[in-house]
């Protein structure tokens, strides 16, 4: 099967549309960069609906579009728990516990609320990990924009990854947050419509869901697991062995669906910002419920094409073959291969064009997480205090292209692994986890002391990279996939496995070592000082006058449903 596919001048056409459109929404804001506030923080000005959406677009970027199309081919529906207990909850939690903190207390940043609950030194040690995840996340964008030129265009890796990363911050340094929003919106909506008809396409030729159980029942059997083990979320999940994640109960309930979802849609500046630019505490409070609404549906259109690909690739009549790369297939490529099998001209440059969305918004939403983290709490608060907002605005920009470049080095360190979804987990697992940890007793005990906290960060921090040390996958290369200790002391069935147990680790060595040395040392701020930023000194909003469906609780319960009744369907 052809690598690089023939485009003709409509699919070409259709992504100069989209380029321009991209560059026309920064160029066209740009006249209302007046100050950091407008660059970084959005004026605090936009609707609901609109941060809603930009808060689950940001999501969907290459970690969400080939990250989980490439773990749908290598885990099967097992996938689909990085939706339903991996996002839903946490996303409720967020939006009825956590946002009422974040929006009312004026903090700019998730380091700044850190600052305000706690100190400065525990502020400073989030900015500087928080800074260093959105590199590797954006850089894992780039990567794959860039492998997708050179599949489908033929086009130098290098030379993609240069164009990738000029594009994306052109039109952030001309209209900095709000422009990154809107874009995700206008992206949203072209993802959406580039898959679904592949997904609609690709069901139909293999016989539709049954036909698709059908296949991947042989696939199942022939890697040595019971019929259903790719198309049935729970029911293999009794021993790691007997799925193709490698994780049992225990690791997906408490590493993904607590540890790692929580941690990241909890205290993942990079999502709460959107929820942050809203124009009212009722808007923030229902952007992660109005982004959950979609997020639920998200799995039909990258999970499975990934499910569809590994079912085509064991038939060898189909003619559809992945990529190998390591010794395994190069899961990473599977929506760039479905898109080029299934997809004619025209078509296949609406396909690409959603890609290609789906990778600016991961790139821009990450880069402009970054801007304000640095400007706002590295820069400002220890490089050079006390200057003027405009002198702010400038750094912020030139912090746009710094981010850019350093992402690009990330870039390179993500090839080297075949699914990018393990990679982003790992990461996730050595920040955010231990971050949760913090939040939790932050926020809902009023004992914490910032000592308490900063040490707890330290030592999860340090507890993931003990276990990431001593511990690796079958079959993995030493470094960067574990085992960079010198001994390895228990091998895991796969990565993902691997990265929930180090989640694990993290997240119970900073509650624990915070607990400690918060009873051993003296709270320093009296409660007056906490009103606003702990659940239990802070009044509760009564919302009188609202619509029920406009109601925070209300969607929270609608959303809540809607999760159970897919869980059930396939459990």
């Amino acid at each position: 099967m052809e690598n690089v596919f023939d485009l003709g001048w409509i699919d070409y056409s259709i992504m100069l549309i989209y380029f321009a459109f991209v560059l026309g929404i920064g160029w066209a804001l740009k006249r209302f960069m007046k100050s950091s506030t407008d660059f970084l923080e959005a004026g605090r000005s936009i609707p609901a609906w609109i941060t809603g959406l930009a808060f689950i677009a940001t999501n969907l970027g290459a970690l969400e579009v080939i990250g989980m199309a490439a773990s749908g081919a290598k885990y099967g529906i097992a996938t689909i728990h990085f939706y339903l207990i991996g996002a839903i909850p946490a996303m409720i939690f967020l939006a009825i516990f956590m946002m009422p903190f974040y929006y009312g207390s004026k903090a700019r940043s998730v380091p700044e609320y850190l600052k305000l609950r706690f100190d400065e030194k525990t502020r400073g040690f989030n900015a500087v990990s928080f800074a260093i995840m959105t590199i590797f996340a954006s850089g894992i964008s780039m990567y794959a924009l860039a492998m997708l030129m050179e599949i489908m265009l033929g086009w130098n890796f290098h030379f993609s990854l240069i164009i990738s990363a000029l594009i994306v911050l052109i039109y952030i340094y001309m209209g900095g947050l709000t422009s990154a929003i809107y874009n995700e919106v206008l992206q949203f909506f072209l993802i959406v419509l580039g898959f679904l008809p592949l997904v609609i396409i690709a069901l139909i030729d293999i016989g539709g869901w049954e036909g698709l159980k059908t296949s991947l029942a042989e696939v199942s059997v022939n890697n040595g697991f019971e019929s259903g083990a790719y198309t049935q979320s729970w029911r293999h999940m009794n021993n790691p062995n007997s799925n193709p994640m490698g994780v049992d109960w225990i690791a997906v309930a408490m590493g993904l669906g607590f540890v790692l979802s929580f941690g990241y849609w909890c205290t993942n500046f990079l999502v709460v910002q959107r929820a942050m630019a809203a124009d009212s505490m009722s808007s923030a409070r229902r952007t992660p419920l109005i982004g959950a609404l979609p997020k639920m549906f998200i799995p039909f259109l990258v999970i499975l094409p990934g499910m569809i690909a590994i079912a085509l690739t064991s038939n060898l009549e189909s003619g559809f073959e992945l990529p190998v790369k390591g010794g395994s297939y190069d899961y990473d490529k599977v929506i760039p291969m479905m898109l080029g099998y299934y997809f004619p001209t025209g078509v296949l440059g609406l396909g690409l064009t959603a890609l290609m969305a789906s990778f600016m918004s991961g790139m821009a939403g990450n880069v402009t997480a970054f801007n304000t983290v640095w400007t706002y709490d590295i820069y400002q608060s220890y490089i050079s205090k006390g200057k003027s907002d405009k002198h702010y605005l400038r750094v912020a920009q030139l912090t746009t292209i710094f981010g850019v470049l350093i992402s690009i080095f990330a870039a390179y360190v993500a090839r080297m692994f075949n699914n990018i979804m393990d990679f982003l987990q790992l990461v996730f697992a050595f920040i955010n986890a231990p971050l949760f940890a913090t939040f939790v007793l932050g926020m809902f005990w009023k004992r914490a002391t910032g000592h308490g906290a900063f040490f707890g960060l330290l030592s999860g921090t340090t507890a993931a990279a003990i276990h990431h040390g001593l511990t690796a996958p079958v079959g993995a290369t030493v470094l960067v996939k574990g085992g960079w200790l010198g001994t390895i002391i228990h091998e895991y069935p796969s990565e993902m496995a691997q990265n929930f147990w180090t989640a694990i680790y993290a997240f119970t060595a900073c509650f624990l070592m915070t607990v400690i040395l918060s009873i051993l040392t003296k709270k320093l701020k009296p409660d007056g000082e906490l009103k606003g930023l702990v659940y239990s000194l802070t009044p509760r909003q009564k919302e009188e006058g609202v619509v029920w469906y406009e109601r925070p609780a209300a969607l929270a319960v609608i959303v809540g449903i809607i999760a159970i009744i897919l869980s059930i369907l396939f459990w």
